[in-house]
């Protein structure tokens, strides 16, 4: 029953999250409130609030524990022959190959917002840092230093920097695909930038 409940939940956060991102995107983040956000969604204002105690938290990436254990496990089960570069490319290509449709369209919405609304990139600072702790702790794992080592230190700031600006450049070309954009930053530091 408890499996069920926790299913029931999740849909909602989900659904809710959808209609918020829908709203910001159309009627712009200052603009929209909770209020509207529960009535789009179909729920009553304490539901939302529930779920969200702020309205910056909906756009927080609210399955990144999830994703971080998966993209530690998938990294790790690389070829060891792949460059910690290469492996985290296939990484996150396998990962974004699994989304569903509807998690892959609420992922699109949630980072262009990140990149676009700076209460929103305030609101998901912490989440960027501490994905760029799993990335250095998963590379200095997979390589065998230590995640404070200059090198996995600039590796991991070279690889937050390359996803952040090319989600940024995804803000302004919404028909591209970000996992596509994200993969060729990643392989223009992968050939080593020589221009």
């Amino acid at each position: 029953m408890s499996g069920l409940r926790e299913q029931k939940k999740a849909r909602t956060r989900m659904a809710i999250q959808r209609q918020a991102l829908l709203l910001f995107r159309d009627r712009g983040f200052e603009s929209t409130t909770m209020e509207q956000i529960a009535a789009a969604a179909e729920v009553a204002p304490s539901t939302v609030f529930r779920y969200f105690p702020t309205k910056e938290s909906l756009a927080e990436l609210a399955d990144y524990h999830s994703f971080a254990d998966r993209f530690g496990q998938v990294f790790q089960a690389q070829p060891a022959e792949l460059s910690s570069l290469a492996a985290l490319r296939a990484t996150l290509r396998e990962l974004f190959a699994h989304l569903t449709p509807d998690e892959a369209a609420a992922r699109r919405e949630r980072d262009v917002l990140i990149v676009t609304i700076p209460q929103v990139w305030s609101a998901n600072v912490d989440l960027l840092r501490e994905g760029a702790r799993v990335v250095a702790q998963q590379v200095a794992a997979r390589s065998g230093r230590d995640e404070h080592d200059i090198e996995v230190v600039t590796f991991t700031g070279a690889v937050i920097g390359a996803a952040v600006g090319a989600l940024s450049l995804w803000a302004r070309q919404p028909e591209a695909d970000p996992g596509d954009l994200i993969d060729a930053a990643l392989g223009r530091l992968e050939a080593g930038l020589r221009w």
